[in-house]
Formats: structure tokens, sequence, C-alpha cells
């Protein structure tokens, strides 16, 4: 339902991305590790559990910190079970390359949602670089045979995605020769950075990432950011919201990361950065938005891939916009936690929004959002879209299964209501 103009200040949680590889990789590394600002979310704490299981220690002196005992590249041990990654399907696509190099048999389970989403695209490519993978038509649980020599390969994914390209690099430590990932648009490229971060040397240029296996990796602090992904929703929310002047603290702006913050832009949206700096490789700054009409555009292809987690929130923005915005060149979307094209459209319409779905993304016709009956199907980012679409709508919003907000938010509902959300548990 309605709230108030949202006005204040907002410290958000760290960067999922950052946290899950910052773990992975202070996991491997020579020496003890600090991690500042780690993500207290469902999904990264999966995948922390999952390392304790793979033999290292890990401290929590507080809350958003982690002390990492690495073991070195070579010094994992073998589960005693399986490693249940959750929801979080970042966790599953890179450990299953990071764990294909290893000595020993692993499986990697999920729940419900991520036992539905195909691995295919990570598995085929590992399997050409000698890892032996058996799923279940493609799904999960995926179980990997260790002890597998693998070798370097040259690779060009049909669709861009940074798990992708994530996975076959962390294989690539322990490959003979020099992995190649090429892509015909770069993704994010977090894991990169933070190879280098800890010592490790590559080469990357856009679109291009080069790793020869056998290097080591030291120990480094490192400090997250907070995660833009989860500041979006409060930069729509504000934008839309009449009177609204709202402060994010110190949000990572990596450009591979905010083709969103390009898009509101374009769209009219008022929202400025303050004091831009770098702060443990990443760079931060604080984000000010202040109400602002948007109006509808047609969205760039080129920015599609650096903001392909915002999809969600952005369709509830041009929902709210005056005029037509078409969203082509994200595919990806329909193999995420829900199909969040049809899962959008759907919620879209039932708040009397007129949408055409496309295969790859959608035009959303703006205008005024009714009151209505919402279901996300357990997808995080579509409960927390849908929540900022309530605040622009003229009755009250429902919104079902919304538990798995954890996963990426923890503290979403209090922190709206701080910033003025009108919300209320059902």
């Amino acid at each position: 339902m309605r709230g108030d103009a949202l006005r204040g200040e907002l410290a958000i949680p760290g960067d999922k991305s950052v946290s899950h590889r910052a773990i992975m990789l202070a996991a491997l590394a020579d020496g003890v590790s600090r991690i500042d600002g780690f993500l207290e979310g469902a999904d990264t704490r999966a995948t922390a559990a999952i390392f304790g299981q793979l033999g290292v220690r890990i401290e929590t002196p507080e809350p958003g910190v982690r002390i990492v005992h690495g073991v070195g590249i070579d010094g994992l041990h073998a589960p005693a079970g399986p490693l249940d990654c959750g929801n979080a399907g970042t966790a599953m696509r890179l450990l299953a390359g990071l764990l294909a190099g290893q000595r020993f048999d692993s499986v990697l389970v999920g729940d419900a949602s991520l036992s539905g989403r195909p691995m295919r695209r990570v598995t085929e490519p590992l399997a050409a670089m000698g890892a032996r993978i058996d799923a279940d038509d493609g799904h999960a649980p995926l179980r990997i045979h260790g002890a597998q020599p693998l070798h370097a390969i040259e690779h060009a994914p049909a669709v861009a995605s940074a798990q992708v390209k994530s996975a076959l690099l962390l294989a690539g430590l322990y490959a003979r020769g020099e992995t190649v990932v090429r892509e015909a648009q770069a993704t994010r490229d977090y894991t990169e950075r933070m190879l280098q971060a800890f010592g490790y040397p590559l080469a990357c240029r856009e679109g291009e990432a080069r790793l020869q296996g056998g290097h080591r990796l030291r120990a480094t602090d490192v400090a997250v950011p907070a995660d833009f992904s989860s500041a979006s929703f409060f930069l729509v929310a504000a934008s839309l919201v009449p009177d609204s002047d709202l402060c994010l603290r110190r949000i990572g702006i990596h450009p591979r990361r905010t083709g969103l913050l390009r898009v509101l832009r374009a769209m009219g949206a008022d929202i400025e950065s303050i004091d831009a700096q770098g702060e443990g490789g990443e760079l931060v700054a604080d984000l000010r938005v202040r109400h602002a009409p948007l109006r509808g555009i047609e969205v760039a292809v080129t920015h599609v891939a650096d903001m392909i987690d915002e999809f969600p929130v952005l369709c509830a923005a041009a929902a709210c916009a005056q005029g037509t915005t078409t969203i082509r060149g994200a595919a990806e979307l329909r193999v995420k936690e829900s199909d969040r094209i049809a899962t959008m459209v759907a919620g879209l319409r039932a708040l009397g929004v007129t949408v055409e779905e496309l295969p790859d993304g959608a035009v959303i016709h703006g205008g005024r959002l009714h009151g209505g009956s919402i279901e996300s199907r357990g997808d995080h980012r579509i409960a927390m879209a849908f929540a900022v679409a309530a605040q622009a709508a003229d009755g009250e919003v429902r919104i079902g299964d919304v538990a798995n907000v954890a996963t990426s938010f923890p503290g979403f509902d209090a922190l709206a209501r701080q910033a003025g959300f009108g919300l209320r548990n059902a």
C-alpha cells in the first residue's frame, strides 16, 4: 500500500556477488583474509557453510565480518555429505567449476527453486575441459567426480553470463594451459577483479578474459561495497513517490553493475552520485535520489547485461512512467529464480498495466497502477519489485510467497518501513 515520501539516509547491505566470491577465493588463498561488509543473507551464508564442510575455518567475530583461514589452492578436503546451496544459483554454478578441479568427489544440491534451474550451460563447457559432472536432465543435484585432469579451452557462450564465465575461470585455476572466455556482450567482471585482488595473474579486456592455470592466491582483506541491486528498489521507489529525497550510503557503482542507473537517468530520474571513490578495489558513492516524473524509453540492449538482476524493478518503474518502455535482450531472465519475464508481465497485468510479453523482454505501456494480488513465485526480486510498485498504486497490492526475500536482502521489510514504505504483513 502507499506509504509516505521516502526521506533520510539508508545503509544498504553488502553486495551479494562480491560476498560469494570473496569467501570462495579467500578459502583458496594462502593465509588469512578478512571480509568486511559481508552480506548476512541466506545465499551467502550457504556459500560460507559449504566451505566449512570443505575444511576451511571461517570465523564471524561480528555481523558482516568473516575471517577466513585459507587452505591454499589445493587444500580443500572431501565433504562428509552433500553441499547445500539453498537458493543460490551463483554458488552452485561457480562451485561446479571450482569443485571440478578437486581430488575428491562432491555433490551440489539446492532447494526446489534452484533444482529447477538449468545447469547445462555450465556443465557442458566444463565437460569440454575434462570435468565429469552428472546431473538429472541438466538440473541439480550435480554429482562432481574428482581427480579429473582438466585442460584449458576457449569458450564463447551463446548467452552472455557472468556465472558461466566465472565457473570456467575457477575451473581454469586447475587446468593445464590458458582458459579463454570471449563474450559478444561483456558481463560483470567481479570474478576477474577478485582474482586480481588475491594476486592471481590474468589478462582482461572488454568481452574477454584469459587465465593460465597453476598459480596461487594470496590472502587479502576485502571491503564489500553496499549492493547496487538492493539499492535499486529504493532508487525506483524514491523516484516514483512525490516529495521523496533519499540518500543511499556507499553503494557499489561498478560500471558493469549499474546499467539500471543509466537507464533510470535516461527516463528522467533525479539521481546524483556523491563522493565517488575507490574502496577495496571497488568504486563506491553515495546516491541521492529525489522524486522526478519518469518517461518511457526504448532501453538500449547494450545496457541489459549490466542490469540483468534489476529487470523486475525496472518493469515497476516503466509501469509508472508516462509512455512506453521497451526492453529486449533479456532472454536469460527466463531461467532465473522464476521466469522473471512471464512473472513480471502477469503481475503488472494484475495491476491493470498493458504489457506485451516478448521472448527476450517486454513492452510496457505506463500509466496508473491499481490494487491487486500478485504471485511472486518465490522470487525475491519479484517480491521486492512489487513492493516498490505498490508505493505508486491506487489500491492495496497483496504479494504472495515472499519468504525468499531473505536470500538476497535480509531486513528489507524493516529498512523499507524506515524509509517510508507502506507495508504490512498479511
